[in-house]
């Protein structure tokens, strides 16, 4: 018979490997499930169904007429079992990047795209999310949102190997698409730009530079996301303005006053995307529905 304190020590210990140890998962029904999220959990991962994805239609992002081009063709492509790139999503934040991805989705669930959300410091799990999708019916989008790196990360790493193939290549139903406010997906300094002698004695000043942008070189597509010109900003802004209000079946009318507000709201929050264009939509229509339903009640 067991010592009662060795037992006792025996039930600690199984009791602290089992908070360790990841709770049986289930089998993810792609025919069901749309998208999902890698879930790191101690030693290894899992991938998690998300039952919730926006609902936001391509439609609905304004502004950005080529990049959903590119973006959409690539895709078709993809689904279609014809070659296609991977991609990076790249600019000025609040631009709709990642919004793209999720729009792409909803319109192509139904032809069997499926996204996979890869947070950036996961992507070291790559090998294991490929295989856990390898052979299955259906084309997934590995996305990695709002990346960037330091020369020398796991992650770094292992995401240029998967897009270069070198050690292994995602298999034909996968591809990657990152988004990132950064071009090269790595910080960039102005001694970059200052030759070899300014950069801490390197003798192969070239080379640190290639090495900064071989990452971003391996995707085979770059959408550009530049910052909105007031009258671009203005022209979103009016378009929310009159989807919001279709949608909530009533009639306002857009004039100076709402001109001058939405260019106001975007000095304030120092941007003018089609983020800032939303936002400053959704307040002022329903600012404007609140003060009709006041006078009416």
């Amino acid at each position: 018979m067991l010592d009662p304190e060795l037992t006792a020590q025996l039930k600690r210990v199984l009791t602290s490997l089992e908070q360790l140890l990841p709770k049986p998962i289930q089998q993810i029904d792609w025919s069901v499930t749309t998208a999902a999220n890698w879930h790191r959990h101690s030693f290894a991962g899992f991938l998690e169904p998300l039952d919730v994805v926006e609902k936001i239609a391509l439609n609905d992002l304004l502004g950005i007429d080529e990049q959903k081009r590119v973006v959409e063709e690539n895709t078709c492509q993809f689904l279609a079992g014809l070659p296609a790139n991977n991609i990076l999503l790249w600019g000025t934040r609040g631009t709709g990047k990642s919004s793209l991805v999720r729009a792409i989705l909803n319109n192509y669930a139904g032809q069997g795209l499926r996204v996979i959300q890869v947070d950036k410091d996961d992507l070291v799990y790559l090998p294991d999310i490929v295989d856990a999708i390898k052979g299955i019916p259906y084309r997934f989008i590995l996305f990695s949102d709002d990346a960037s790196f330091e020369i020398g990360e796991s992650s770094y790493k292992m995401l240029k190997s998967a897009l270069d193939g070198s050690v292994y290549a995602p298999p034909e139903n996968a591809l990657i698409y990152v988004t990132s406010n950064r071009r090269h997906l790595l910080p960039e300094y102005e001694t970059d730009n200052r030759g070899a002698m300014l950069v801490n004695n390197e003798i192969h000043h070239g080379e640190a530079i290639e090495e900064k942008i071989s990452l971003s070189g391996r995707f085979g597509l770059w959408v550009g996301f530049h910052p909105f010109s007031q009258d671009q900003y203005l022209d979103v802004v009016r378009q929310w303005f009159g989807k919001l209000c279709a949608k909530m079946g009533t009639e306002l009318v857009w004039g100076e006053e709402e001109r001058q507000a939405a260019i106001l709201w975007s000095q304030q929050k120092g941007d003018c995307s089609g983020r800032i264009a939303f936002q400053f939509a959704n307040h002022w229509v329903g600012k404007l529905l609140l003060e009709k339903r006041k006078k009416n009640s």
